[in-house]
């Protein structure tokens, strides 16, 4: 599953990318986010990965994040896989003429046990959602800097 979502954030683009790019504001915005702990290769450069542990109602979800494109500030891609699931985000980052910033992230999703593929097929709308509340999060978190 492929989707697109977009965002226009009331700030600039350099201070836009400052704060998406700093590993310690990742808690600031993502909902449930308990830990990011980087695990190999040099911390935010290409290759490296990193563990992202979330707490959501009862359950834990861990997953690793890859570093695939770090050329911000124009675009940042990661891979993201945890169990049953493997999620790769493109972002861009598109200074526009009024000083604010469209946030632009490209979504592939790629379930692999059966409940998230039923789930995919039967509310792909669920996944989108959850995109756009993260994406509207770090909106409110970097417009009220």
């Amino acid at each position: 599953m492929k989707y697109i979502e977009r965002i226009v954030i009331d700030r600039p683009r350099d201070a836009v990318v400052a704060l998406f790019d700093d590993p310690d504001n990742l808690a600031k915005w993502q909902e449930g986010l308990v830990s990011f702990t980087h695990l190999s290769g040099e911390p935010g450069r290409e290759g490296s990965q990193s563990k992202l542990v979330f707490r959501m109602g009862s359950r834990t979800i861990e997953m690793v994040e890859t570093l695939e494109v770090r050329a911000l500030p124009d675009r940042f891609t990661a891979v993201y896989e945890a169990d049953g699931m493997w999620n790769r985000n493109e972002n861009h980052f598109e200074e526009l003429d009024d000083g604010a910033t469209e946030w632009t992230m490209l979504c592939e999703f790629q379930p692999s046990n059966f409940l998230l593929k039923v789930m995919a097929i039967v509310t792909p709308g669920m996944f989108k959602k959850q995109t756009r509340n993260n994406m509207e999060a770090f909106k409110e978190f970097a417009e009220g800097r």
